[in-house]
């Protein structure tokens, strides 16, 4: 059964050569709520992206990460998927882990979209076996015909992400994590995608969403996790958490 536990868990993200007066300073302090902190004797510094989170996710939930910019979202997710790190706590993953972001990481630019297939799903735990196997398949979806044989980097942004989306979608995850800006081209594809997406996402044991809309986190997610400067804000129904947040955008400062 799918579930994830992090107990504990804090992000340090070390800034290089940076004065703890410096104007850049100021703009991160900013920009992650004053959650930077000094390295004794010297320059360096680090922005602590997670704060003391722990959470306990189980089979069957799907649950949307809401926050604004720099609120830790997309750390959380690259924690969970093994990316990071934590600087302190534990994490606990049970089950495979399919991650939706940088779904183009590992793609060979001189190699044709045929190769990059087999590059990709071996990437993501494939045997070279099983990816040749399907890769007739999963090229059929892209709908790049022709394009192939050739090259990557003659693809359009939107076909390189056509090619990778395909590839990423073809596995069954136990766990999946998704972070928004997914695009995939033009209008007529991006439907297809929405569809196929559709049945990527129900057959997975646990999904994890980090997304500024609510209309996608309404379709897909039933529980919320409010995020601020790094720190749990609330945990509970969508419904209830997308409300409570929406009304502290609307409150006065001060």
């Amino acid at each position: 059964m799918a579930a994830i536990t992090l107990q504990n868990v804090s992000v340090d993200i070390p800034i290089l050569d940076v004065s703890s007066r410096s104007l850049k300073n100021n703009v991160l302090a900013a920009v992650t709520g004053g959650q930077i902190k000094p390295t004794a004797g010297s320059k360096k510094v680090t922005i602590r992206a997670i704060d003391n989170l722990s959470l306990d996710l189980t089979h069957g939930m799907r649950i949307g990460l809401i926050g604004h910019n720099g609120a830790g979202k997309s750390t959380i997710l690259r924690v969970m998927a093994g990316i990071y790190e934590p600087t302190a706590g534990s994490v606990k993953v049970e089950g495979d882990v399919a991650a939706m972001f940088d779904i183009g990481f590992g793609m060979d630019p001189d190699a044709s979209g045929w190769e990059n297939i087999i590059l990709r799903g071996m990437l993501l735990g494939y045997s070279r076996k099983e990816i040749e196997l399907r890769s007739e398949e999963i090229g059929l979806s892209t709908g790049l015909g022709d394009f192939l044989s050739m090259p990557l980097r003659t693809y359009s942004a939107g076909m390189s992400t056509r090619l990778a989306f395909a590839v990423s979608t073809s596995i069954t995850p136990e766990i999946l994590l998704i972070d928004e800006g997914i695009g995939a081209g033009d209008a007529a594809f991006l439907q297809h995608a929405k569809e196929r997406l559709r049945s990527f996402i129900g057959e997975a044991g646990l999904l994890v969403v980090a997304s500024h809309s609510e209309e996608l986190l309404r379709q897909w997610c039933t529980t919320g996790l409010w995020m601020e400067h790094g720190r749990q804000r609330a945990i509970g129904p969508l419904d209830e958490v997308l409300t409570a947040y929406n009304d502290s955008l609307s409150a006065p400062a001060g």
